[in-house]
């Protein structure tokens, strides 16, 4: 084991309040049976939820709002090396290349059974996505994808992407983008796309009619955490057919059901990050993900746009805000 945690000169983001980041040092947690300290080279901001946080964009007694109480301590994807190891770890050793859903930091000491590893060959810049894919695999499982399915999935940032790639991973024949930016619509193409619609989703019913041969789509996923879109969504989606509520929005009262639900029996379910099962649940769902992205069947290429240092982290967050259409994966790199 390498020195202790004490002596590491730890840092972190947090925001202190709203529209405000800093870096901060802080103190690391001694290692306890069990755990594993992990010297962080990487994180993913999570835009949607990272932004939504940032600006404070939610209304007053949602989850949210529950949630979000300060200093905020940001982010949930992370790559990087097991610098030691506490005591009855068999599963990891010092060296091991891990991700692990812990915020924006330079170390961090986790429970082994939390560090996933890496496979060899993987790069870290494509490990990163596995905490933003397991969100959307809750999606696809809450679609029940069948072979041959046909679906559109509304809105192509991070979600939405991870949402296509999981689409093609399950067999769906055609599988609709529909976003008003043309540089997402070229990153869903690479991951699977069969057609790529760039439109406001309010006025895109013909091009998803004439695309998937005169027929309405069987599910529809909203990525998008906007709750004008909701109301859209049901009017797209097929007679009998499924709506997963993919992107959380922190303005629930403003996303409203229409006579669509009821008069063509659609059948509508939300998905969430917080979904686990005994059967799906983080491991499980990141150690797919690395496979299917090992092989190359989960495109990731491209994915990440924009890189900063964390004493950078202030440009980072007004980068997402001020230029939201050209940004995709946007890394904080601890690797210095």
């Amino acid at each position: 084991m390498s020195h202790s945690s004490s002596t590491i000169q730890a840092q972190r983001l947090v925001f202190p309040g709203k529209q405000q980041v800093h870096l901060e040092s802080f103190q690391l947690d001694p290692l306890k049976d069990g755990d594993v300290r992990v010297r962080i080279h990487q994180s993913l901001m999570s835009t949607g939820t990272e932004n939504t946080v940032f600006n404070r964009l939610f209304d007053p007694g949602t989850h949210w709002d529950n949630w979000v109480k300060y200093p905020f301590y940001p982010g949930y994807c992370a790559v990087g090396t097991v610098e030691a190891v506490g005591a009855n770890v068999c599963s990891l050793k010092v060296g091991d290349r891990v991700a692990c859903r812990t915020g924006h930091k330079s170390h961090t000491v986790e429970s082994a059974e939390n560090c996933f590893k890496i496979p060899a060959g993987l790069p870290f810049e494509s490990a990163l996505w596995f905490a933003l894919a397991k969100i959307a695999f809750h999606g696809a499982k809450a679609a029940d994808y069948q072979l041959g399915d046909s679906v559109l999935i509304i809105g192509a940032g991070p979600i939405g992407q991870m949402s296509v790639r999981w689409a093609r991973a399950a067999g769906a024949a055609s599988i609709l983008v529909a976003d008003a930016l043309p540089n997402r619509l070229v990153l869903a193409q690479k991951g699977g796309a069969t057609t790529l619609i760039s439109a406001s989703i309010e006025q895109a019913r013909e091009q998803v009619l004439a695309a998937n041969n005169g027929n309405l789509p069987r599910v529809v996923i909203d990525s998008t955490g906007n709750p004008v879109v909701f109301a859209t969504a049901q009017e797209l989606a097929a007679r009998l057919g499924r709506i997963v509520v993919l992107g959380d929005t922190g303005q629930p009262c403003k996303q409203h059901l229409t006579g669509d639900t009821i008069t063509r029996g659609l059948t509508i379910v939300g998905a969430h990050d917080g979904h686990s099962t005994p059967e799906w649940n983080d491991a499980t769902i990141a150690q797919l993900f690395f496979t299917l992205a090992s092989s190359g069947r989960f495109d990731l290429e491209g994915m990440n746009t924009h890189r900063f240092t964390p004493e950078q982290c202030a440009e980072a967050y007004e980068t997402a805000n001020r230029d939201r259409a050209k940004t995709m994966g946007i890394v904080f790199d601890w690797s210095n």
